[in-house]
């Protein structure tokens, strides 16, 4: 009986070492995720221009996860919400920031993603007057974000943990970096120095000022784009912000690698043992030379190759403090862009500048079929219509009737579907979005960018390649060029490769939390990518 129950220990014992053994061994949480997030980035650029990559993007495409089919699920597709769906995982329809700007019926004018006149910016003496109309120069904070980041979950857990972020816009900066961070910092195109909010701190660290000291961006005006001499970088002359065409060419994302470089050295992020702290970079500079220019313009190309090359730089500056083994590296864009007008029509391909304006459209028919009225309220924008409900409240039709909420929309979508200068391809209105809409991707779409204390009352989708305006281009729409984007992620625990299942940027943030073991972003909608986790 003893030798038998020795043999069951034994066999016990033996068979617990094996399980211990045979346990994965718990990796090492990363020292630094750096969080990357290129402003007007289409997937195809990664290989239309791949053999010409010989920096970060050739490293992240070498040696990580390439997500290919990385599609947006939301309109519009603009900067501010792009940003916020990075480290959220949230759509509009949660966060609640559902357009770079959009109509607050509360405070009664057109709000910026972050603006905030209960703060102040850091860093430079020229405040703007209090209470005015909210710009992107305004004094700026997190709080119309109405949900968590990753960020903010990580700070959550370890107090220790240091949050920045780095861009040129001020949404670019403190979006996906979210409400807890040490700090946000944009570029003020009248100082040519990077800012930042009361809602941070009261004044720049020490670093930063030091950045800003060099007076780099006074350096790079003078600066020529090489292959592109017409290109020039000089506000006109009395102007009160001298620095406002720096970031429409490659110095904006100069100043931004440089102080993100800055950054990681003198605040030591991922420098505290047993911590993990975030850098998120915005390079903004893409989007606004492919605005002018259009995706298919050699200056678009150009500023591909330089982001790749500065990224580079930058890995270069983090592998020398922390050690790029110690690093995830994450990669995404805020939104893609349409061909311009002018080239789809080169390229005998659909698409054109919209003769016509949706205000004008939907005011004339309604005071052909009701009468005179204040009917819209003026800043929507030509995809998001809101009605002065205060005023359509008190009109009456020709026949003494009261206007009903939906005879409203079906007189304006009727408008708006009828007139072929618009190409408009389809009208949603507020009921039917809060209701729920069956339908395709467009739908979902729709749906997914609408919040109703914010969203406007109609929102338009026009044809594929179809924009207001007259030149250039521009991004907003449900379709592939402004939807799909890339997704790469490289570092410790990160299997490379290529991956061609349909994914959402909205999974990036639940991805990184449960690689960190913290909590889910509170909005998030996205799926954890496992099929790329290596433990």
């Amino acid at each position: 009986m003893n030798v038998q129950r020795s043999c069951i220990v034994a066999v016990s014992l033996l068979l617990f070492s094996f399980g211990q053994l045979a346990r994965p061994a718990e990796s090492a949480k990363p020292k630094l995720i750096v969080a990357i997030i290129i402003d007007q980035f289409r997937y195809d650029y990664l290989t239309r221009f791949r053999g010409e990559y010989h920096g970060g993007l050739d490293q992240m495409l070498s040696h990580g996860a390439d997500f290919t089919n990385a599609f947006y699920g939301q309109v519009p597709t603009v900067t501010a919400v792009g940003h916020s769906i990075f480290l959220s995982g949230a759509m509009p329809a949660v966060s609640g920031v559902v357009s770079n700007a959009w109509y607050d019926r509360d405070e009664a004018q057109v709000v910026t993603s972050v603006c905030d006149w209960n703060e102040k910016l850091v860093g430079t003496n020229a405040q703007p007057a209090k209470g005015g109309k909210c710009t992107d120069s305004d004094p700026a904070s997190p709080r119309r974000l109405l949900v968590s980041t990753l960020g903010d979950e990580i700070r959550t857990v370890n107090a220790n943990s240091k949050v920045i972020g780095i861009s040129i816009k001020a949404r670019g900066a403190i979006l996906p970096s979210g409400h807890r961070a040490a700090g946000a910092f944009w570029f003020d195109d009248t100082t040519g120095n990077f800012v930042s909010s009361t809602y941070y701190m009261n004044q720049l660290p020490d670093w930063a000022s030091s950045f800003n000291a060099e007076k780099r961006a006074a350096k790079y005006v003078n600066q020529v784009w090489n292959g592109f001499p017409a290109w020039n970088f000089h506000a006109s002359e009395g102007s009160k912000s001298p620095y406002s065409k720096l970031a429409a060419g490659p110095w904006g994302n100069e100043l931004i690698e440089g102080f993100a470089e800055k950054a990681v050295d003198s605040a030591q992020l991922g420098q505290t043992p047993g911590v993990t702290d975030l850098l998120t970079v915005s390079f903004s500079s893409n989007d606004y030379v492919g605005h002018a220019v259009g995706p298919d313009a050699p200056e678009v190309r150009d500023m591909a190759i330089r982001t790749d090359a500065l990224l580079g730089k930058l890995f270069a500056a983090i592998d020398k403090q922390v050690g790029m083994k110690n690093v995830i590296v994450v990669l995404s864009a805020d939104h893609g862009v349409a061909a311009s007008p002018v080239q789809a029509e080169k390229d005998k391909m659909p698409g054109g500048f919209i003769a016509a304006s949706v205000e004008e459209a939907v005011t004339s028919a309604l005071i052909r079929k009701f009468g005179k009225a204040n009917w819209l309220i003026p800043g929507g924008g030509e995809t998001s219509l809101y009605f002065d409900w205060n005023a359509i409240e008190k009109h009456k039709s020709a026949d003494g009737k009261t206007v009903t909420e939906e005879e409203v929309y079906r007189a304006a979508a009727d408008a708006l579907l009828s007139e072929p200068l618009l190409h408009v391809a389809r009208v949603y209105n507020r009921r039917q979005l809060s209701d729920g809409v069956a339908g395709d991707f467009i739908a979902q779409a729709e749906m997914n960018g609408f919040f109703p204390r914010r969203s406007g009352d109609l929102s338009i989708v026009f044809d594929s390649g179809y924009l207001p305006g007259t030149s250039g281009t521009t991004h907003f729409s449900p379709y592939a060029y402004d939807r799909h984007v890339p997704v790469l992620f490289m570092g410790p625990g990160i299997k490379a490769g290529r991956y061609n299942e349909t994914v959402q940027p909205n999974d990036i943030a639940p991805t990184l939390a449960t690689m960190l073991d913290v909590q889910t972003p509170s909005g998030s909608s996205g799926r954890v990518l496992s099929e790329m986790i290596s433990r």
